[in-house]
Parts: C-alpha cells; sequence; structure tokens
C-alpha cells in the first residue's frame, strides 16, 4: 500500500498546492481535474479581485518548486484578479515537470470507496487502500487505486441556496433561470443580462457589496435593494417584497452574492 500515490480531487489553488507539499515530502501526487484547464472554477471568476496581496495568496511549497524552475512572483503587495492566480500562478505551475505527469484533466471523481469493501462487509476496512471511480470526458471510466485522498474540489459548484437552513428559498427552484450565484460579470461578459434591468442582490457580505458596486458602475437606474436572504419562507419585510415580484414577475434577474 505504501507504493500507491496519494490522490488530490481538484486542480485548483489547494490542490495544486497539496501536490507541492506532497512532492516536498516525497509523495507521489494523483490529481484529478474535471474541467479541461487547472483552475476550471477560479476561471468562472476571473473579473474579480481578490482581497489578499499576492503575498498571501501564494501557497510556500507550490512558490518554492515555481522558483527553483526560474518563476518570478509578481509584486507582492498587488491584489491579482482570479484570471491572473489562473495565468501567472496555476498555469506555470501546472506545467512543471514534476507535476505534468500525474495531472489528469477532463477526469471528474464521482464516487471514493474502499478495495474490497460494501455494505455487507466492512473487515479490514482501516487498512485497505481508496478506490476512486473516475469518469473521463471521453466517456472512458477507471478504477483507481489510492493510499490516501484529499479532497481539493471546492464549493464552487455547489452554492448556497437562498434559503435558511440549507433549504432553497420559496420559488428558487421555479425561478432557478433568472437565478446567477457567486459575482457575475456584471460589467464585462454578463453586462446585457443586467444592464436597465431591475434586479435584487441577495446578500449582504463582500460578494453581495461587489455586486452592488458593479450594478451601480453600470448605471442600472432601477435596481433595487438587497434582501436579508436568511428567511426559510417569506416571512421578512425583504422576502415579502422578493415574492411579491416574482409572482408579477417585476424582477428581471436575482442574483445570490
Amino acid at each position: 500500500m505504501s507504493a500507491l500515490p496519494v490522490a488530490v480531487i481538484g486542480a485548483g489553488p489547494v490542490g495544486l498546492a497539496a501536490a507541492a507539499h506532497l512532492i516536498e515530502r516525497g509523495e507521489t501526487p494523483l490529481l484529478f481535474e474535471a474541467g479541461a484547464e487547472v483552475g476550471a472554477s477560479m476561471r468562472q471568476w476571473a473579473h474579480v479581485r481578490m482581497f489578499s496581496p499576492w503575498e498571501y495568496t501564494v501557497d510556500g511549497a507550490t512558490k518554492r518548486l515555481l522558483e527553483a524552475h526560474g518563476w518570478q512572483m509578481p509584486p507582492k503587495d498587488q491584489l491579482p484578479t482570479g484570471g491572473d492566480m489562473v495565468e501567472q500562478y496555476l498555469m506555470p505551475f501546472a506545467a512543471l515537470p514534476e507535476i505534468t505527469p500525474h495531472l489528469h484533466l477532463n477526469a471528474r471523481v464521482v464516487a471514493v470507496s474502499r478495495r474490497h469493501v460494501d455494505k455487507m462487509k466492512d473487515g479490514g476496512r482501516d487498512t485497505a487502500p481508496f478506490v476512486l471511480q473516475v469518469e473521463y470526458a471521453s466517456g472512458e471510466e477507471a478504477l483507481i487505486e489510492a493510499r490516501a485522498v484529499i479532497d481539493a474540489s471546492g464549493t464552487w459548484q455547489q452554492p448556497n441556496p437562498m434559503g435558511a437552513n440549507g433549504l432553497p428559498a420559496v420559488g428558487e427552484r421555479r425561478y432557478a433561470d433568472q437565478i446567477a450565484y457567486g459575482i457575475p460579470d456584471i460589467l464585462g461578459s454578463a453586462q446585457s443580462r443586467y444592464a436597465n434591468k431591475r434586479v435584487m442582490v441577495v446578500g449582504s457580505g463582500h460578494s453581495a457589496l461587489n455586486a452592488l458596486l458593479e450594478l451601480a458602475a453600470l448605471g442600472n437606474p432601477r435596481r433595487i435593494p438587497r434582501s436579508c436572504g436568511r428567511c426559510a419562507a417569506i416571512t421578512c419585510a425583504g422576502c415579502m417584497a422578493v415574492e411579491k415580484m416574482t409572482r408579477s414577475r417585476r424582477v428581471d434577474n436575482w442574483e445570490r452574492a
């Protein structure tokens, strides 16, 4: 079992950093990325500028391995965008000879189990190697064994619902085609979706504030204030307004931020 690799699910900044640390410890990483490129989820918010400068967004082990091949970190006090991180950090790292042979793109891990363990048999589970069921974009499938598994797949593809208790708000599923989660590129590729539209921003954190600032910059004359986004049902004043507007189809788009 000690000869088996350590599987890393996800080739974003965390997954690639995990690979760097494994290499420093003499381990063999095996990276599985569901997307066609590294940082697939991060590319979806490439327009968003991070809150922390380069100095605090670059992993130490990753930096050491990159610098061994001549890489130079951008000015440490600058704030990178998601796109900057992908192009100047993740892609150069993924191209290193220590990483490329172990990186599997278009490879989605759909299940993780243990060798010879099932619902009726669990003897020796603690010492049995992991078995990953992998589906490739080509349609092929594979069962791959690993000594350990690091899940760095992230949460971008599984956003929080607008309701409380981890459940969708009333009407959320019904109007799914009008809801965007995260921080859409309001001033860029998604501009036509929001220009001259009535837009609701649900949330009160940094993402919501960024969305509001971009809506203001877009010059949207009909934007409305954010809703609390915390009620399991339509109970508070903000949520009652949401329900009223969705019933009358007066809200063109929602933003869950």
